[in-house]
Formats: C-alpha cells, sequence, structure tokens
C-alpha cells in the first residue's frame, strides 16, 4: 500500500503571530483573510476588515510591509464599488476575501461581494497596478460563488480561473475550473476536485495558483463539521499544466489546522483560512499568510517544493 505523505509538520508559524490584530487598530472588530503579493520589494496584504458599524462595516483596506512581519495598515477603504454602475443592493457592504493575481504588469483582484436582497455573493473583477487606485471591471459569476481565483497567465491562448460555487450557503462546496478570451465572459465549466478528505469533507475552497515544475500549486482551504462546529483548515492540490481541470496531487492531511490560541478563539472560532500565497522559488520558500479565527493575520512559511512533492506523491 503506497505511503501517504504528512504535510502538518512543511509550514512552521512565525514567532510573531499574530501579525495583525483588531486592538492596534481603533474602531476595527475584526482584520482577517489576506490576499498577499510583492509589488515593488514590499509585501502587499489586501485585508478584510470589519469595523464597529451597524451598516457598511466590511471593508478592504491595503496593508504594506518592508520586512514581510511589520505592516501599515491604510485608515480608508481601497475598493469602492459604484452603485449606479453595480444596480443591486450592495451599499459597499462585505468587500472582503479578494485573491489577487499578477497578469503582465497589472493585478487584477477578485472580489466575492454580498447582494444582499437577491442571491448571495458574486464575484468582481477589478485591477490596480500601484495599490493606491482601483478599477473595477465587470461581475464575473453567477452567485452563489465565492473564492474564485484566476491563474497568472494563458494557457493554451485561453484566460482561466477557478471557482467555487455554492459558497456562502452552508453547502457542499467543490472547485470548478472555467475559462475566458478577455477576463469578462467566462464559459467551458469543468469540475475539478470535490470534498476528499475528513478534514474537507463539507467545502473546499481555491486561492489564486501558483506555477511550478511539476503543477499548478493551489493552496485551498477546507471545512469539516465535528461536533464543537466548523473547522477550517489548510492544504494543498496540484492541477496539470496544460490542462488545469486534471488534479495530479493533493495534500491528504492538512497543511495548518486550527491549533493555536489566535486560531481556535475569536469572532468565529478554530479557523485559519487562505486567501493567497507568496511563492520565493529561489530561495523555495513558501510564505502564507493566513486568517486566524476570523479575527486575526498570522504567517507560515516553509519549503515551496516540499509542499509540492507532498502533492505529488498522494495521488
Amino acid at each position: 500500500m503506497k505511503k501517504i505523505t504528512d504535510a502538518t509538520g512543511i509550514l512552521t508559524r512565525h514567532p510573531a503571530n499574530p501579525l495583525l490584530k483588531p486592538e492596534d487598530y481603533p474602531g476595527v472588530m475584526q482584520i482577517f483573510n489576506p490576499s498577499p503579493v510583492m509589488y515593488n520589494g514590499e509585501t502587499i496584504l489586501l485585508v478584510s476588515v470589519i469595523l464597529f458599524k451597524p451598516v457598511n462595516g466590511a471593508e478592504t483596506r491595503v496593508a504594506r510591509s518592508k520586512d514581510g512581519i511589520h505592516f501599515t495598515l491604510a485608515e480608508e477603504p481601497f475598493i469602492k464599488l459604484d452603485t449606479d454602475r453595480f444596480p443591486y443592493n450592495i451599499i459597499n457592504r462585505h468587500v472582503i476575501d479578494n485573491r489577487v493575481t499578477l497578469i503582465g504588469d497589472t493585478y487584477y483582484i477578485l472580489t466575492p461581494v454580498c447582494t444582499s436582497e437577491f442571491d448571495g455573493p458574486a464575484t468582481v473583477l477589478g485591477k490596480t497596478m500601484d495599490f493606491k487606485t482601483y478599477e473595477p471591471v465587470e461581475v464575473i459569476t453567477l452567485p452563489q460563488n465565492r473564492g474564485a481565483s484566476l491563474f497568472p497567465e494563458k494557457i493554451n491562448g485561453k484566460y482561466y480561473k477557478l471557482d467555487r460555487p455554492g459558497g456562502g450557503t452552508g453547502s457542499f462546496g467543490s472547485i470548478w475550473l472555467s475559462s475566458s478570451s478577455n477576463l469578462t465572459h467566462w464559459g467551458e465549466f469543468r469540475p475539478v476536485l470535490r470534498p476528499y478528505n475528513s478534514w474537507n469533507w463539507s467545502k473546499i475552497g481555491p486561492t489564486p495558483p501558483i506555477k511550478t515544475d511539476k503543477g499548478w500549486l493551489v493552496i485551498i482551504h477546507g471545512v469539516s463539521t465535528p461536533c464543537d462546529g466548523p473547522h477550517y483548515s489548510i492544504g494543498a492540490i496540484l492541477l496539470d499544466l496544460e490542462n488545469p481541470w486534471k488534479v495530479v496531487g493533493k495534500t491528504y492531511s492538512t497543511l495548518l489546522s486550527p491549533e493555536m490560541d489566535c486560531e481556535t478563539r475569536g469572532r468565529v472560532d478554530n479557523v485559519v483560512f487562505p486567501c493567497g500565497a507568496i511563492a520565493d522559488h529561489a530561495r523555495d520558500e513558501l510564505k502564507l499568510y493566513y486568517g486566524a479565527a476570523d479575527t486575526r493575520i498570522c504567517l507560515a512559511t516553509g519549503s515551496l517544493n516540499e509542499v509540492v512533492n507532498a502533492c505529488v506523491e498522494n495521488l
């Protein structure tokens, strides 16, 4: 019988965790679920922020760092949507949990936005080149779709994105794939992967793929529901470079599960949640910034190659 690789020891939590916490920002109730990228030598996090306000309290802000550990958080929301252009009743509410992908010289941002009078979250495509100005492009998914993530380059002449239909409903959640010629009109939908193990048997969801020699590495979240309520953990899958609907590897164990106090206790207990990761191929390092208990932001790092190999060895 083939040995199943245990991936739980690959990543190491940073000793300074949590790196960002609401106590440091007056008026902030939660700061969580960051989407990380590198820009001009800085680490940029698009962070989800929920304020102590009765309405319009969930927004996206930019956090910047020179060393990847100490961050400066912007005081104003980065993403603002014109309700005349997007006429459903979002009221700039619940604009969080972004996924950011660099394609060429443009950073594309997929944001699941709550359509409160209709059918739940739909995904808005936006873009920026400097993380100072944000340009909305179009709504590119129907609800319910939470966690859509773009590939960083065309594959055989087409753009691709990973979708997670059923987001926000409490229902079963799997990963799908779609393609486009122009980033706004999407089709050729294909199922990719359904929940497959005890730590993710309720839902799984993607983040932006990372290109490696052995395939597209996708950090995923997975949800299980034991007696004390939902637990959100982090794992990884590997997709074929030319045929990205084909799964060529996956971690059977988690990479991270909620274990530390800052992960098990908060606004939503027992949550570690990724919206992306930074790959440093030259240093063989994966930097995973993640939300902890929907309250704080933490960091774990480890070998990129070990994560990829753990996926391959478990096919």
